[in-house]
């Protein structure tokens, strides 16, 4: 297999395994949240997003 076409497979794969733990992370944050809470929680959950990805 063509070793350029293997890296872009894991380039692909880490993209979504990080977009998929954002959603999860967002759905459980939310959960149980009041909604006068919500832009809070949001937002933090956003934060930690950026500091996993490497923008923080």
């Amino acid at each position: 297999m063509d070793p350029v076409l293997v890296w872009m497979a894991v380039a692909l794969a880490a993209m979504l395994i990080v977009a998929v733990a954002a959603v999860l992370v967002a759905r459980f944050a939310l959960s149980g949240t009041a909604s006068e809470h919500r832009a809070a929680v949001l937002s933090a959950v956003a934060e930690i997003i950026r500091a996993i990805h490497g923008k923080r």
